[in-house]
């Protein structure tokens, strides 16, 4: 699935690897395939955190670009940990940050050592010092994880009221600023929309805004995604999802001026008379949840927290973690079991029951 999102992320990963050494670019081409173009620029905008490091602690005297690959054999443990120090005291990353980065060094270096070759079959790196390096330790349990998770996402019959001030009571809440009334009436089909489909198959941002026309499947009520890694996956979501869909296309080609040509599911309106629609932006999407968590009176709420609150109500109803991985797009199963660990009232009240007189449960 082509589009011009996947386009532009490209260019956003070649202008920045443009900044970096040539080592870099051939392993983030060698992992082009197996990852998505946004999780590469982040492994590149990590390697230019750790090269400007470098050259700003007088470790290479020379610009990003021409930092040689035997500088990097030649790094001690001291450096690489003084790096890591950095990112912690200066930079202010918290230590799944720092792990994170240090993942993608070590990825790098990796590759330098065990799998690229010189035309005489050698490695590009004889000794890796982030072989040396272990991860911070993350103190935080499945639980702890799960209880601050919990106060961030929609739980309960909040999915609904959720949905209905999207579609209905934000409307109600601003019919006095007419700015505000008006952009709604304009948009509410395709933000409800947006927000039933998260809420109703628990999709990524950016596999949401990659959906086309003719990725849905009406009947079987699912949808085809590129997932991490490009994997192509259809992807069920709830019969409230297709009603707001379905709503939505009844007025998206009137109401946003669509070409005919434009295949983009979600959309944005035209900036001006010669302006036609275009596929709706990651950002967009983005601020437009933000708009609706503020006003709703739940902030924390984002695009990530509500594919967590179809993660959680799926697990409390269907209580299957194999096919919620499935669901999500999870490649380990230990990102899923997070789930297991919010709270359910529904079990909650099973285990009240067991003190109560059996002529009160009944």
């Amino acid at each position: 699935m082509v589009n011009q999102n996947k386009q532009q992320q490209f260019q956003k990963l070649q202008t920045i690897l443009n900044e970096l050494p040539w080592y870099v670019d051939e392993y983030i081409n060698h992992k082009l395939r197996k990852l998505s173009t946004a999780s590469l620029f982040n492994y590149c905008h990590d390697y230019k955190i750790f090269f400007t490091w470098m050259i700003n602690e007088q470790l290479a005297s020379c610009s990003i670009k021409d930092i040689p690959i035997e500088r990097l054999e030649q790094m001690t443990v001291l450096e690489i940990e003084s790096f890591l120090n950095y990112l912690h005291y200066q930079l202010n990353n918290k230590e799944l940050t720092v792990n994170r980065k240090l993942s993608a060094l070590k990825s790098l270096f990796n590759y330098l050592q065990n799998i690229a070759e010189t035309p005489d079959l050698k490695p590009y790196l004889n000794r890796n010092v982030m072989a040396k390096i272990e991860f911070n330790e993350v103190k935080d349990s499945m639980e702890t994880k799960a209880t601050k998770m919990e106060g961030k996402i929609l739980l309960g019959d909040e999915y609904e009221k959720f949905r209905l001030f999207v579609a209905n009571d934000y409307g109600d809440l601003n019919k006095e600023n007419k700015k505000l009334l008006n952009f709604h009436q304009l948009n509410k089909e395709r933000d409800t929309a947006i927000v039933s489909l998260i809420l109703g198959s628990g999709l990524r941002l950016s596999e949401l805004i990659g959906i086309e026309l003719d990725d849905i499947d009406f009947k079987k009520y699912c949808v085809r995604v590129i997932r991490k890694g490009n994997k192509e996956q259809f992807v069920y979501f709830s019969q409230v999802a297709m009603a707001d869909l379905q709503e939505y296309l009844a007025v998206r080609t009137a109401k946003y001026n669509v070409d005919k040509n434009e295949k983009a599911l979600f959309v944005s309106g035209p900036t001006g008379p010669k302006v036609k629609s275009r596929r709706l932006k990651a950002r967009a999407v983005e601020n437009l949840i933000e708009k609706y968590a503020t006003a709703f009176g739940k902030p924390s709420l984002s695009v990530h927290k509500l594919r967590h609150s179809f993660a959680t109500r799926y697990h409390a109803e269907i209580n299957d973690v194999p096919k919620l991985r499935r669901q999500l797009g999870h490649s380990s199963i230990q990102t899923t079991m997070i789930y297991t660990h919010i709270k359910n009232d529904d079990l909650k009240i099973a285990v009240d029951k067991m003190d109560m007189p059996k002529e009160q449960i009944d």
